[in-house]
């Protein structure tokens, strides 16, 4: 009992120094007010769960390949083109959601782009009727929000490099 339990408590991430973890916090706040207030001005649903979970991969984990802007704008565009033709081939089927979230994963990972917020575009997609050009309008502009964002706050001391080059 007791290994199952050290198993389950053992933590994987290494600790960080409370500097970089309160600009993680205000940086994922930032973004989500720019892109809470595009929202208010632009009328486009702009606040969705993903780019809050895309916030917090890209303010707390920039080191991630997850958090790359290939892997973000390329694990959404996936999850917008399976959602969009999940939609033309299963109109309202709750099943196709479900498999197009598969759908979206097995794609991701076949062409190195994974970004795990993008596979719940499909569900978004089914629950909240968002989807073609909207969606993929409304995402790209989230996106290039938080990058920007990213981009500028992980210049601010302490430094991380953001986006990793490629040498």
């Amino acid at each position: 009992m007791r290994r199952i339990v050290r198993i389950l408590l053992t933590r994987h991430e290494p600790p960080v120094d409370a500097g970089s973890n309160i600009k993680a916090g205000i940086g994922a706040a930032l973004g989500m007010a720019f892109v809470g207030y595009m929202a208010m001005a632009t009328g486009l649903p702009l606040l969705l769960a993903p780019l809050g979970a895309t916030a917090g991969l890209l303010f707390g984990q920039p080191s991630s390949p997850l958090s790359q802007p290939v892997n973000i704008m390329g694990g959404y565009l996936i999850g917008t083109i399976v959602c969009e033709a999940a939609f033309l081939a299963f109109p309202g089927d709750w099943l196709a959601a479900a498999v197009a979230v598969g759908v979206t994963i097995v794609l991701m990972r076949g062409l190195r782009v994974t970004h795990s917020p993008a596979a719940a575009l499909p569900i978004l997609g089914f629950g909240r009727g968002l989807h073609g050009i909207e969606l993929f309008m409304v995402i790209l502009i989230g996106c290039l929000v938080l990058i920007a964002l990213a981009m500028v706050i992980h210049n601010i001391p302490p430094k991380r490099e953001y986006p990793h080059r490629v040498e």
